[in-house]
């Protein structure tokens, strides 16, 4: 499994003939180096974990470019059918759905979802994490946008996740003392790859405060230098 980081909790997850996008914020990004249509190229799936627009971001214009599947809860996939997206693949809390060589199963997560057009809110569903698993490849947990919860320690009874994708910029999300404390309560997670942090200046800038809390675990964070690709 290759993984690459775009700034945000934007990946790029490669492996076995799938090009996994999750939450490709990357147009409108600051933290994101480079040119989205390269970024995104050869992307067979989509997979957001809820609707706000630094999640959602390019969306529309990766499936117009690659027909490629989006995988999300029912009101984000009905919302994006409604712009043009074809291929659909819709799902919710506590449910797995076959991708074709892999699945995404959607767990819990505390956030909100949803955007705003034309002055008006729109409704987005409930927040979800997502856990991605394929033969032969290591279980990998994106935790989407949330805070800390006990029910975490399910999670990591149902999937056993080997990598984890942690926000840890705090305002909208875990702080660095929370993140840390999920990690090492909750999980056994071979590779820790701290996300939503850095981007904009309202949130955490650095991941240096998440290192000092994960104390003796810290050895098992990964910082990864933004598009450049590394394995799992």
């Amino acid at each position: 499994m290759r993984i690459t980081w775009f700034g945000h909790s934007a990946f790029r997850v490669e492996f076995k003939g799938a090009v996994v996008l999750i939450d490709p914020f990357l147009t409108g990004n600051p933290a994101f180096e480079g040119k989205a249509e390269e970024a995104y190229a050869g992307c067979t799936h989509v997979v957001l974990t809820h609707g706000h627009d630094d999640h959602v971001g390019d969306t529309p214009a990766i499936v117009a470019a690659h027909d490629s599947q989006v995988v999300a809860n029912f009101e984000i996939c009905m919302w994006l059918a409604g712009q043009g997206a074809k291929n659909i693949n819709p799902g919710n809390t506590g449910g797995t759905v076959d991708c074709g060589g892999f699945t995404v199963s959607f767990t819990q997560a505390l956030h909100s979802s949803g955007t705003v057009r034309d002055d008006r809110s729109v409704y987005l569903g409930n927040p979800l994490g997502v856990v991605l698993e394929a033969e032969g490849e290591p279980t990998l947990y994106h935790m989407g946008d949330t805070d800390i919860f006990g029910d975490m320690a399910l999670i990591n009874e149902l999937y056993r996740p080997n990598v984890g994708i942690v926000p840890i910029g705090d305002r909208f999300t875990m702080g660095a003392k929370s993140a840390a404390l999920a990690c090492t309560r909750y999980f056994d997670f071979a590779k820790i790859i701290p996300a939503h942090y850095g981007t904009f200046p309202i949130i955490e800038q650095t991941p240096d405060e998440f290192l000092a809390e994960m104390g003796e675990r810290a050895s098992r964070v990964f910082v990864p230098t933004k598009g450049k690709g590394f394995e799992a």
